[in-house]
């Protein structure tokens, strides 16, 4: 089966693109950057005093949201700027097969879903999260129109970004490459849970299926980081359906 990145490609890129023949360049100072303010800003939040705060005591669950957006948007920002001209191509790439790209989309979700619920029964059944609970909450407090933007397109393109972008497709050009699938599963999957559940299996089963088809369609399409941004805010955008429509506490954006 032909992947992605082994279909025609568009016109060469412009001066200063990734290279048609050479498709991931050095890890940069921007990409530092935004690694940087991923871990940095979160521990932030949880470090300073913001508990202290009139407005965040009045109402918690708009506080969360609007920390999550403020974390997540400086380094959507960060990240945007640095992947922009990989991002672009990949865009173009997809886009010269547009119903290749419409029909694999929702292939791939019903095999992420798939996948998820197998690991989750594998690992004795559904641990709701604490990351679960925190979005649930927010969904109940604040309006989906403020909601989607953080989990539908925001979140995916920094996750996607960090976990695939760099530590795949730069990374793997000095480490071996299932090591670099390992990880990016791995870490993936800590990141939701680490320092607010137990860490088990059961906790770490649903983020285990999600991080691994996404690991699968980014490296099965080419590293095509726009196919697994799309990917993963399409789970999103059905995860904030089903919370605004059906509230179903089972669903894992």
């Amino acid at each position: 089966m032909r992947t992605l990145d082994s279909m025609p490609r568009p016109r060469r890129p412009r001066p200063g693109n990734p290279a048609p023949g050479s498709r991931f360049g050095r890890f940069t100072a921007t990409d530092l950057l935004a690694v940087v303010l991923y871990v940095a800003l979160p521990l932030a939040v949880v470090l300073l005093p913001l508990n202290r705060a009139t407005w965040i005591r009045t109402n918690p669950v708009v506080a969360s949201y609007l920390l999550n957006l403020a974390v997540y948007g400086v380094v959507f920002v960060v990240a945007a700027v640095s992947a922009r001209a990989y991002f672009a191509r990949d865009v173009r790439i997809l886009a010269s097969r547009p119903w290749f790209t419409a029909g694999i989309l929702p292939v791939m979700l019903i095999a992420m879903l798939v996948v998820t619920a197998i690991l989750v029964t594998l690992a004795g059944g559904i641990q709701v999260s604490r990351n679960q609970e925190d979005i649930e909450a927010v969904a109940q407090g604040v309006p989906w129109w403020f909601t989607a933007p953080l989990l539908v397109v925001v979140g995916p393109f920094v996750e996607e970004y960090v976990f695939r972008h760099l530590m795949i497709g730069k990374l793997s050009l000095f480490l071996n490459r299932w090591f670099c699938y390992a990880i990016s599963i791995m870490l993936f999957a800590s990141l939701h849970i680490v320092g607010r559940d137990d860490f088990t299996v059961q906790a770490l089963a649903p983020y285990l299926g999600l991080g691994g088809v996404l690991v699968f369609a980014y490296v099965w399409t080419g590293n095509n980081l726009a196919f697994s941004v799309s990917l993963h805010a399409l789970k999103n955008l059905l995860s904030v359906v089903l919370m605004y429509t059906l509230d179903l506490s089972a669903v894992q954006p």
